[in-house]
């Protein structure tokens, strides 16, 4: 945790794949669903592609959910996306980047600073579902990883 109040968790996958082929996949945004566990992206205005582009992703299990909503803050293609989570639930910045390793490799690196929400209830119970969070990205990024390698992921 980066203070109090404040979450920090970065989770990375190496991918064998080139950059540009893992930066065009994980900025579908339509099709994280297939490897994000429980989310579904949408965006919402703009074109997705570009800074200030507007998107929404449905955290949940059927209408048991939340939308966490999200601004484009940094657009730098192949390598870089920032998003700023301005939810009611989700609020802070997600980074998601991708970086060039030998032999036609990425490595895919997922990153958020997020606030907690809920106030002490937030900062008591993040220590508790931090392990679970932690867990649902880490699979969630080998599925990535792996539907990128096999090409079943758009571009």
């Amino acid at each position: 945790m980066a203070a109090a109040g404040r979450a920090t968790v970065q989770l990375d996958v190496v991918v064998g794949a080139p950059v540009q082929t893992v930066f065009d996949a994980f900025t579908q945004w339509s099709e994280q669903g297939r490897w994000m566990v429980g989310t579904r992206v949408e965006v919402r205005s703009g074109d997705g592609r570009s800074v200030g582009s507007q998107l929404a992703a449905w955290s949940g299990a059927g209408p048991a959910g939340f939308w966490d909503t999200m601004v484009i803050t940094r657009w730098e293609p192949p390598y870089r996306v920032d998003v700023e989570h301005t939810g009611r639930v989700v609020r802070g910045t997600g980074t998601m980047e991708v970086v060039a390793l030998p032999g036609n490799r990425s490595r895919f690196i997922w990153g958020e600073e997020l606030d907690l929400p809920w106030g002490a209830v937030g900062r008591i119970g993040w220590p508790v579902a931090r392990p679970g969070f932690l867990f649902g990205v880490r699979r969630s990024l080998e599925a990535f990883g792996r539907q990128v390698e096999a090409g079943q992921l758009p571009r």
